[in-house]
């Protein structure tokens, strides 16, 4: 029998197209190779509208069906949360956390996430002089929605094209997108 095509969602919650997109870019690309049916969303292209936290998007409980009272771009997203087997979130370390439309984006998840449940999610980090606490934003996130955390790879970089330039970073999302896909959980 023929094992299903890994699906893999691909968020990037970077304001500008920088370091972050282009390592999420990079792996994206080797997820690809090994025969994932992968899909990017950039938030810096997206409307979506700060959590209001009305609570409404618990109706259903963990069935919950990913309704949320504001109406943008995250209506589209949240079928594919559902149905993705993997989620990589890639974020810049702004005051070594996570960039507030990154956080944003999660706050939005609430209409979905008991349903993340055992998905595999990994995370990439740029920061100019620190990660500070970045990583552990996106640890924290996966215990919280009882998913697989794949691993992590962080560097630090200041000028949009500075990534590509790190050497060893290429072999090192090439490691992490083999994890993805061919470690057991």
């Amino acid at each position: 029998m023929k094992k299903a095509t890994m699906k893999i969602i691909g968020v990037c919650g970077s304001p500008r197209k920088g370091n972050s997109e282009w390592m999420l870019a990079k792996l994206c690309e080797e997820l690809s190779r090994r025969g994932a049916q992968v899909e990017v969303l950039l938030l810096r292209k997206m409307d979506i509208k700060m959590c209001r936290g009305c609570l409404a998007c618990e109706k259903g409980g963990k069935k919950r069906k990913g309704d949320c009272v504001l109406k943008d771009d995250m209506a589209g997203v949240y079928p594919k949360l559902i149905t993705a087997d993997a989620i990589v979130l890639a974020t810049p370390g702004y005051m070594e956390m996570l960039s507030g439309l990154l956080k944003n984006f999660l706050d939005r998840t609430c209409a979905v996430w008991p349903r993340l449940e055992g998905k595999r999610l990994a995370g990439l980090a740029v920061a100019e002089e620190g990660i500070g606490q970045t990583i552990m934003n996106l640890k924290g996130y996966a215990k919280l929605c009882k998913m697989h955390w794949m691993g992590s790879v962080a560097v630090l970089a200041k000028n949009p094209a500075d990534a590509a330039r790190i050497p060893g970073l290429e072999r090192r999302l090439k490691r992490l997108a083999n994890k993805i896909i061919f470690d057991d959980v």
